[in-house]
């Protein structure tokens, strides 16, 4: 399944239009930076964050870097066409923040041995191509609990994107931590195939909430699930970044994907040379996650217990899965004592008990 998916844009459009705001200037600059996004930059979620961490690089090193962005750029071929085009116009480090550029980043990256580069959520590395990604399921364990604690109805929602690992992990973290503090509660799934449809995500919102739903959480990228929480007085929570603005009402917090500090250190690297290729998983222990402030209207015994948590996962002292887990026809999975390994956690594809649903294939 692709990571982010998109209707094809003018792609070789959107690319020339994105130069024209990023122009280059005639000052030759020690290192260009590219960067290719699959959704808007404004969409207040994945792209967005992604992008907040380029203009981040920008601010940290000034007028020793150039970056330039490519948005709303789709999965495949036209993919491969804008990050060939990135590489051919002096681009020395270019990040592909998409899992379905996965492939198409391999072979430019092949074609160009002496660009650095780096894909976001991916599995496959080369010399000069990199992998990172975030432990997004830490802080849907943490959002998990908060929701068991904040739950009246005890059913919480959650709309979900597609039905790869990373988003089946975040479903089951966020079970995991529910059930850490409210046993009796479920969490409900709708999938929309889709990371960026607000029209689609506000419909999910909705039928949730008709179910009886009275916190959700979310997947996908576009604020519209907060809106419509907002709108029909339940709670939910944020995703990638603060969307509190939308729904100051209905946000407990939430979850943010922060890539500023691993953008930055791969851009000085490019620059004195000291870049290799490499395999990132950082979480909230390395600043790649993080928990956004707390509305005023959450309890502070239950703000104090988030915060624990969060400290736990920082010096390990709690894992998300660790044992006992049992998968939802209740066998048991990881013993007590133990945690789900790295290996597993990356190619899950099951839910664990609690979770009302059946898993697409």
């Amino acid at each position: 399944m692709k990571r982010r998916t998109f209707l094809k844009p003018l792609v070789l459009g959107l690319f020339a239009a994105t130069i024209g705001m990023n122009s280059y200037s005639a000052i030759a600059e020690d290192v260009k930076a590219g960067f290719v996004y699959v959704g808007p930059v404004g969409d207040h979620g994945w792209s967005y964050q992604h992008n907040q961490g380029r203009l981040a690089v920008e601010k940290a090193l000034g007028d020793k870097v150039k970056t330039t962005y490519v948005e709303m750029v789709p999965e495949g071929a036209d993919a491969e066409r804008v990050i060939r085009k990135l590489a051919s116009t002096g681009h020395d480090i270019i990040f592909t923040t998409s899992f379905g550029y996965m492939n198409p980043t391999l072979k430019v990256a092949k074609q160009f041995p002496k660009v650095n580069f780096e894909h976001a959520t991916g599995y496959k590395m080369s010399k000069n191509t990199g992998i990172y990604s975030a432990r997004f399921y830490e802080g849907r364990y943490v959002m998990g609990q908060v929701a068991g604690k904040m739950t009246k109805s005890n059913v919480i929602g959650y709309i979900a994107s597609f039905p790869i690992p990373e988003v089946v992990r975040g479903i089951n973290a966020t079970v995991q931590g529910l059930k850490s503090v409210n046993p009796d509660a479920t969490v409900k799934v709708v999938w929309v195939n889709s990371w960026y449809d607000p029209g689609k995500e506000g419909d999910a919102a909705k039928a949730l909430i008709d179910q009886g739903v009275d916190v959700i959480m979310q997947h996908t990228d576009s604020p519209a699930p907060l809106q419509v929480a907002e709108q029909r007085g339940v709670y939910a929570v944020g995703q990638a970044s603060d969307m509190a603005a939308f729904a100051p009402k209905a946000q407990i917090s939430a979850i943010i994907d922060d890539w500023s500090g691993y953008y930055i250190d791969k851009v000085k690297e490019t620059m004195d040379g000291t870049w290799k290729a490499e395999n990132t998983w950082g979480g909230i222990k390395d600043g790649m996650v993080g928990i956004g402030p707390f509305a005023d209207f959450v309890p502070k015994d239950v703000v104090a217990m988030a915060e624990k948590t969060i400290e736990d996962i920082k010096s390990g002292a709690l894992h998300p899965f660790q044992g006992p887990i049992k998968n939802q026809q209740g066998e048991l999975i990881v013993e007590e004592g133990k945690a789900l390994p790295d290996g597993d956690l990356l190619g899950m594809n099951w839910y664990v008990e609690g979770v009302d649903g059946k898993l697409p294939k």
